[in-house]
């Protein structure tokens, strides 16, 4: 038996399986005939349930897939991490413990969350009831101590998936035990800032707590986690440079600098979203059930709480030394006026639960039924912010308690048992989904604990969307393999609403229904090397907050537009993927073609300008991806994983917005690279050293932001990582690590985190 045996269905299973960061664990084997890779390559196999690997072996496109060993040997705190050294990937996460950590992956910027699908275990985190950096998918629902593996679908070019996937869907897998086990870990992060006036450390640390067992047909998994985090700064209060002279109030502190769209400016302090300190609670239970050896039931509970507080700072001080925080005041002669709310405090408090049921059997070859169902309720939502700097004041309440999403998933397969020529693998479903909208707000007479007042805007509605979908992977001949699809969807948007204190209107029901065919053919021009081509239709619907939140004067609708088009994206790529005992090699290059692109932007055309989320005509990705990972590389105890991106995403027309036609979509490279190098110095201790670079971004679509490296910019950086893990005994595991080894100061709007260390204590039983 040979490890890349000719046959196209076992080859495919070996291309979905080894596609990037080495799904399953690759030895440098002796020869081509080693019976253990062609045994583990044979166990990629689909199941809701999560008896084996969740992606299904006929995708006809790019995967890649971070196992729990990888995890283990990278700088993880949130679930998020792992996704960070991924070709054509970039993680919107700004501090430890962000709660708004999106993504963008290769022509879909971070801001651009709906088209991106996570899962766990079949469930679906994304958060689709809005499309932004709000927007994210709730990662906290997953342990990252509790992943066995971690897979990247590129594309929607596979008809299992919804038009969401444009970007990419990543399928995360909770391991689940065989034994008794129960396990400690304990992290301590910490980084030091120095910058616009601010010299001090932050940083938090994140304790978890599991307990697992296997008692024949019956297995659960318990985890309970507490994080408690202090960001950097994260907004700092400026004005444009006055040109007004004074001399009223002169006050002290101010620091002068240049804004991103070069104009000259002064930095007064910390304010909007400031410093974010959070307490965050997680707890995770599933429970699974082998009804028959074929055959197994899961159940999955998440519960998600934090509690956040923005902290903000004002830079200036009197002739006293005393903070001035609003006001008249003059600066260097020139003359300013400091609203009251602006550096006024607020806070956060978050409370979700994450239900779901799965079952589905999960043979090598046959008939597979499996089916899904989740209910994820953000039960509370408020923000709370003051209308001054006060701690008991009037401010404003906003609450989002009762948005909610639910999904269902039916579906059904057929392998043959003969994977030969002429055989066809088959697979069709049913998908459901809802998400409904429900956000008010309140005035306040205390802002940080008195009850609900008055009314002041509401808005929300529901959006729905039904699909049936079917999918033929046919081994035409020996080398040759036809993947073919289509999924038919049927999207509606119904109940929207938007209200003041003393108005409400209402937006008809909308309904829309559209075909996405789907097309791949590979080739296996030898035993280690495979070529595909593929092309795929897909709409991406308007979320209910594109279609329903804007704001409303009780005469007029103003910025939203409940008549949104959907995305309707042409996406092709062709790959060749190259197979040795222990590495893949893959080289892609991709275009697509995105009409309708919905983005929130400013309409120049029209005054006074208005800014709302809008249709983007035209909207063109052109690209090229290189990776490479392996094990033993050059010596049997290094292992290097290696990859690049080039992307060009440039928008064609925008009639709303022309200064934008021609240019570098919002917030996407033109390049990412990223390579990670780990030494096994012994069995029981490794070092790991790996490198991120992305290229010159921009915050605008017309590129008005010309200064990236401050506050309000979007800078190229390049930032080194290491870790180093010894584990001690069979029990005890030890960890210390850094990210941004050479403390490179980045800006993505944000200013990112300096210099950071971790240390980490894990224990076993």
């Amino acid at each position: 038996m040979t490890l890349f045996p000719t046959n196209g269905r076992a080859l495919a299973r070996a291309v979905a399986c080894a596609l990037g960061a080495a799904c399953l664990p690759l030895h440098a084997a002796d020869g081509p005939d080693d019976p253990q890779h062609a045994t583990t390559l044979r166990e990629v196999r689909v199941s809701a349930a999560g008896r084996g690997a969740p992606v299904d072996p006929d995708l006809p496109a790019a995967v890649e897939t971070i196992t729990a060993e990888q995890l283990d040997r990278f700088n993880v705190i949130n679930a998020e991490d792992a996704l960070k050294y991924l070709p054509s990937f970039g993680i919107r996460k700004r501090f430890t413990g962000d709660e708004n950590a999106t993504f963008s992956v290769r022509g879909t910027s971070n801001q651009q969350s709906a088209r991106g699908l996570v899962y766990l275990d079949g469930l679906l985190l994304s958060n689709l009831l809005g499309n932004n950096w709000a927007n994210p998918p709730r990662w906290s629902m997953a342990f990252p101590e509790n992943l066995s593996r971690v897979d990247v679908i590129y594309g929607a070019y596979s008809a299992l998936y919804p038009g969401n996937a444009i970007g990419a869907t990543v399928l995360m897998t909770t391991r689940m035990p065989e034994k008794l086990e129960v396990t400690g870990d304990v992290q301590a992060f910490t980084q030091h800032v120095h910058t616009y006036g601010v010299d001090r450390d932050y940083g938090g640390s994140r304790q978890t707590a599991t307990i697992g067992d296997r008692d024949g047909r019956f297995a659960f998994l318990i985890g309970v986690s507490h994080l408690q985090a202090n960001g950097q700064p994260l907004v700092y209060g400026t004005q444009n440079r006055s040109t007004v002279a004074g001399a009223r109030n002169p006050v002290t502190g101010a620091i002068g600098d240049t804004g991103a769209t070069g104009v000259p400016r002064e930095v007064l302090g910390i304010n909007s979203e400031g410093q974010e300190a959070s307490s965050q609670d997680e707890a995770h239970a599933r429970l699974t059930y082998d009804v028959t050896p074929d055959l197994t039931a899961a159940l999955t509970a998440g519960y998600w709480k934090q509690d956040l507080s923005h902290r903000t700072e004002t830079f200036l001080r009197d002739a006293n030394g005393q903070p001035v925080w609003s006001g008249p005041v003059t600066i260097d002669g020139r003359q300013y006026t400091v609203p009251a709310n602006f550096f006024a405090p607020s806070t956060r408090q978050s409370r979700n639960y994450l239900y779901g049921i799965s079952l589905g059997t999960h043979r090598d070859s046959g008939w597979n039924i499996e089916g899904d169902a989740s209910y994820f309720d953000m039960d509370r939502n408020r923000d709370r912010v003051a209308n001054a700097v006060t701690d008991n004041g009037a401010g404003l309440l906003t609450a989002g308690d009762g948005s909610r999403w639910r999904t269902f998933d039916l579906r059904a397969s057929h392998t043959p048992d003969n994977l030969g020529p002429h055989t066809h693998t088959v697979s069709f479903g049913y998908h459901f989904d809802g998400y409904a909208l429900d956000n008010a707000t309140y005035n306040l007479a205390n802002w940080r604990n008195g009850e609900a007042g008055s009314l002041t805007t509401a808005n929300g509605g529901s959006t729905q969307t039904q699909a049936v979908y079917l999918q033929d992977a046919w081994q035409l001949i020996e080398r040759w393999r036809l993947t073919v699809g289509a999924r038919y969807e049927q999207w509606r948007a119904f109940g929207g609403s938007r209200s003041t204190s003393t108005a409400t209107v209402g937006y008809p029901e909308r309904k829309e229904s559209h075909t996405s065919p789907k097309a791949s053919l590979a080739y296996d021009a030898s035993d280690t090397v495979t070529l595909r081509l593929s092309g795929a239709r897909a709409y991406r619907f308007p979320t209910v907050n594109e279609l329903f939140q804007g704001t409303f004067n009780g005469i007029a609708l103003i910025n939203n537009d409940p008549n949104l088009k959907p995305e309707k994206d042409l996406s092709r790529e062709f790959s060749t993927e190259w197979y040795r005992p222990n590495g893949v090699a893959r080289f892609t290059i991709y275009r697509s073609d995105t009409r309708n692109t919905l983005f929130s932007q400013t309409d120049t055309t029209v005054f006074p300008n208005v800014t709302s989320v809008q249709n983007v005509g035209l909207v063109r990705t052109r690209g090229a991806e290189a990776s490479y990972d392996g094990t033993g590389v050059w010596w049997p105890m290094f292992d290097l994983t290696a990859n690049a991106a080039y992307t060009q995403a440039t928008t064609v027309s925008n009639a709303r917005n022309p200064t934008s036609e021609g240019k570098q979509f919002y917030r996407i490279p033109r390049w990412r690279a990223n390579v990670i190098g780990t030494y096994h110095a012994s069995e029981r201790v490794a070092l790991t050293l790996a490198g991120r670079y992305s290229g010159r971004q921009y915050n605008t679509l017309d590129h008005s932001d010309i200064h990236p490296d401050t506050f309000g910019g979007a800078s190229a950086f390049l930032t080194f990582d290491a870790k180093l893990t010894w584990k001690v005994s069979d029990h005890v595991e030890l960890g210390a690590g850094v990210d941004n080894l050479t403390n490179r100061r980045y800006y993505v709007y944000y200013p990112y985190p300096s210099r950071s260390y971790l240390v980490e204590a894990k224990f076993r039983l």
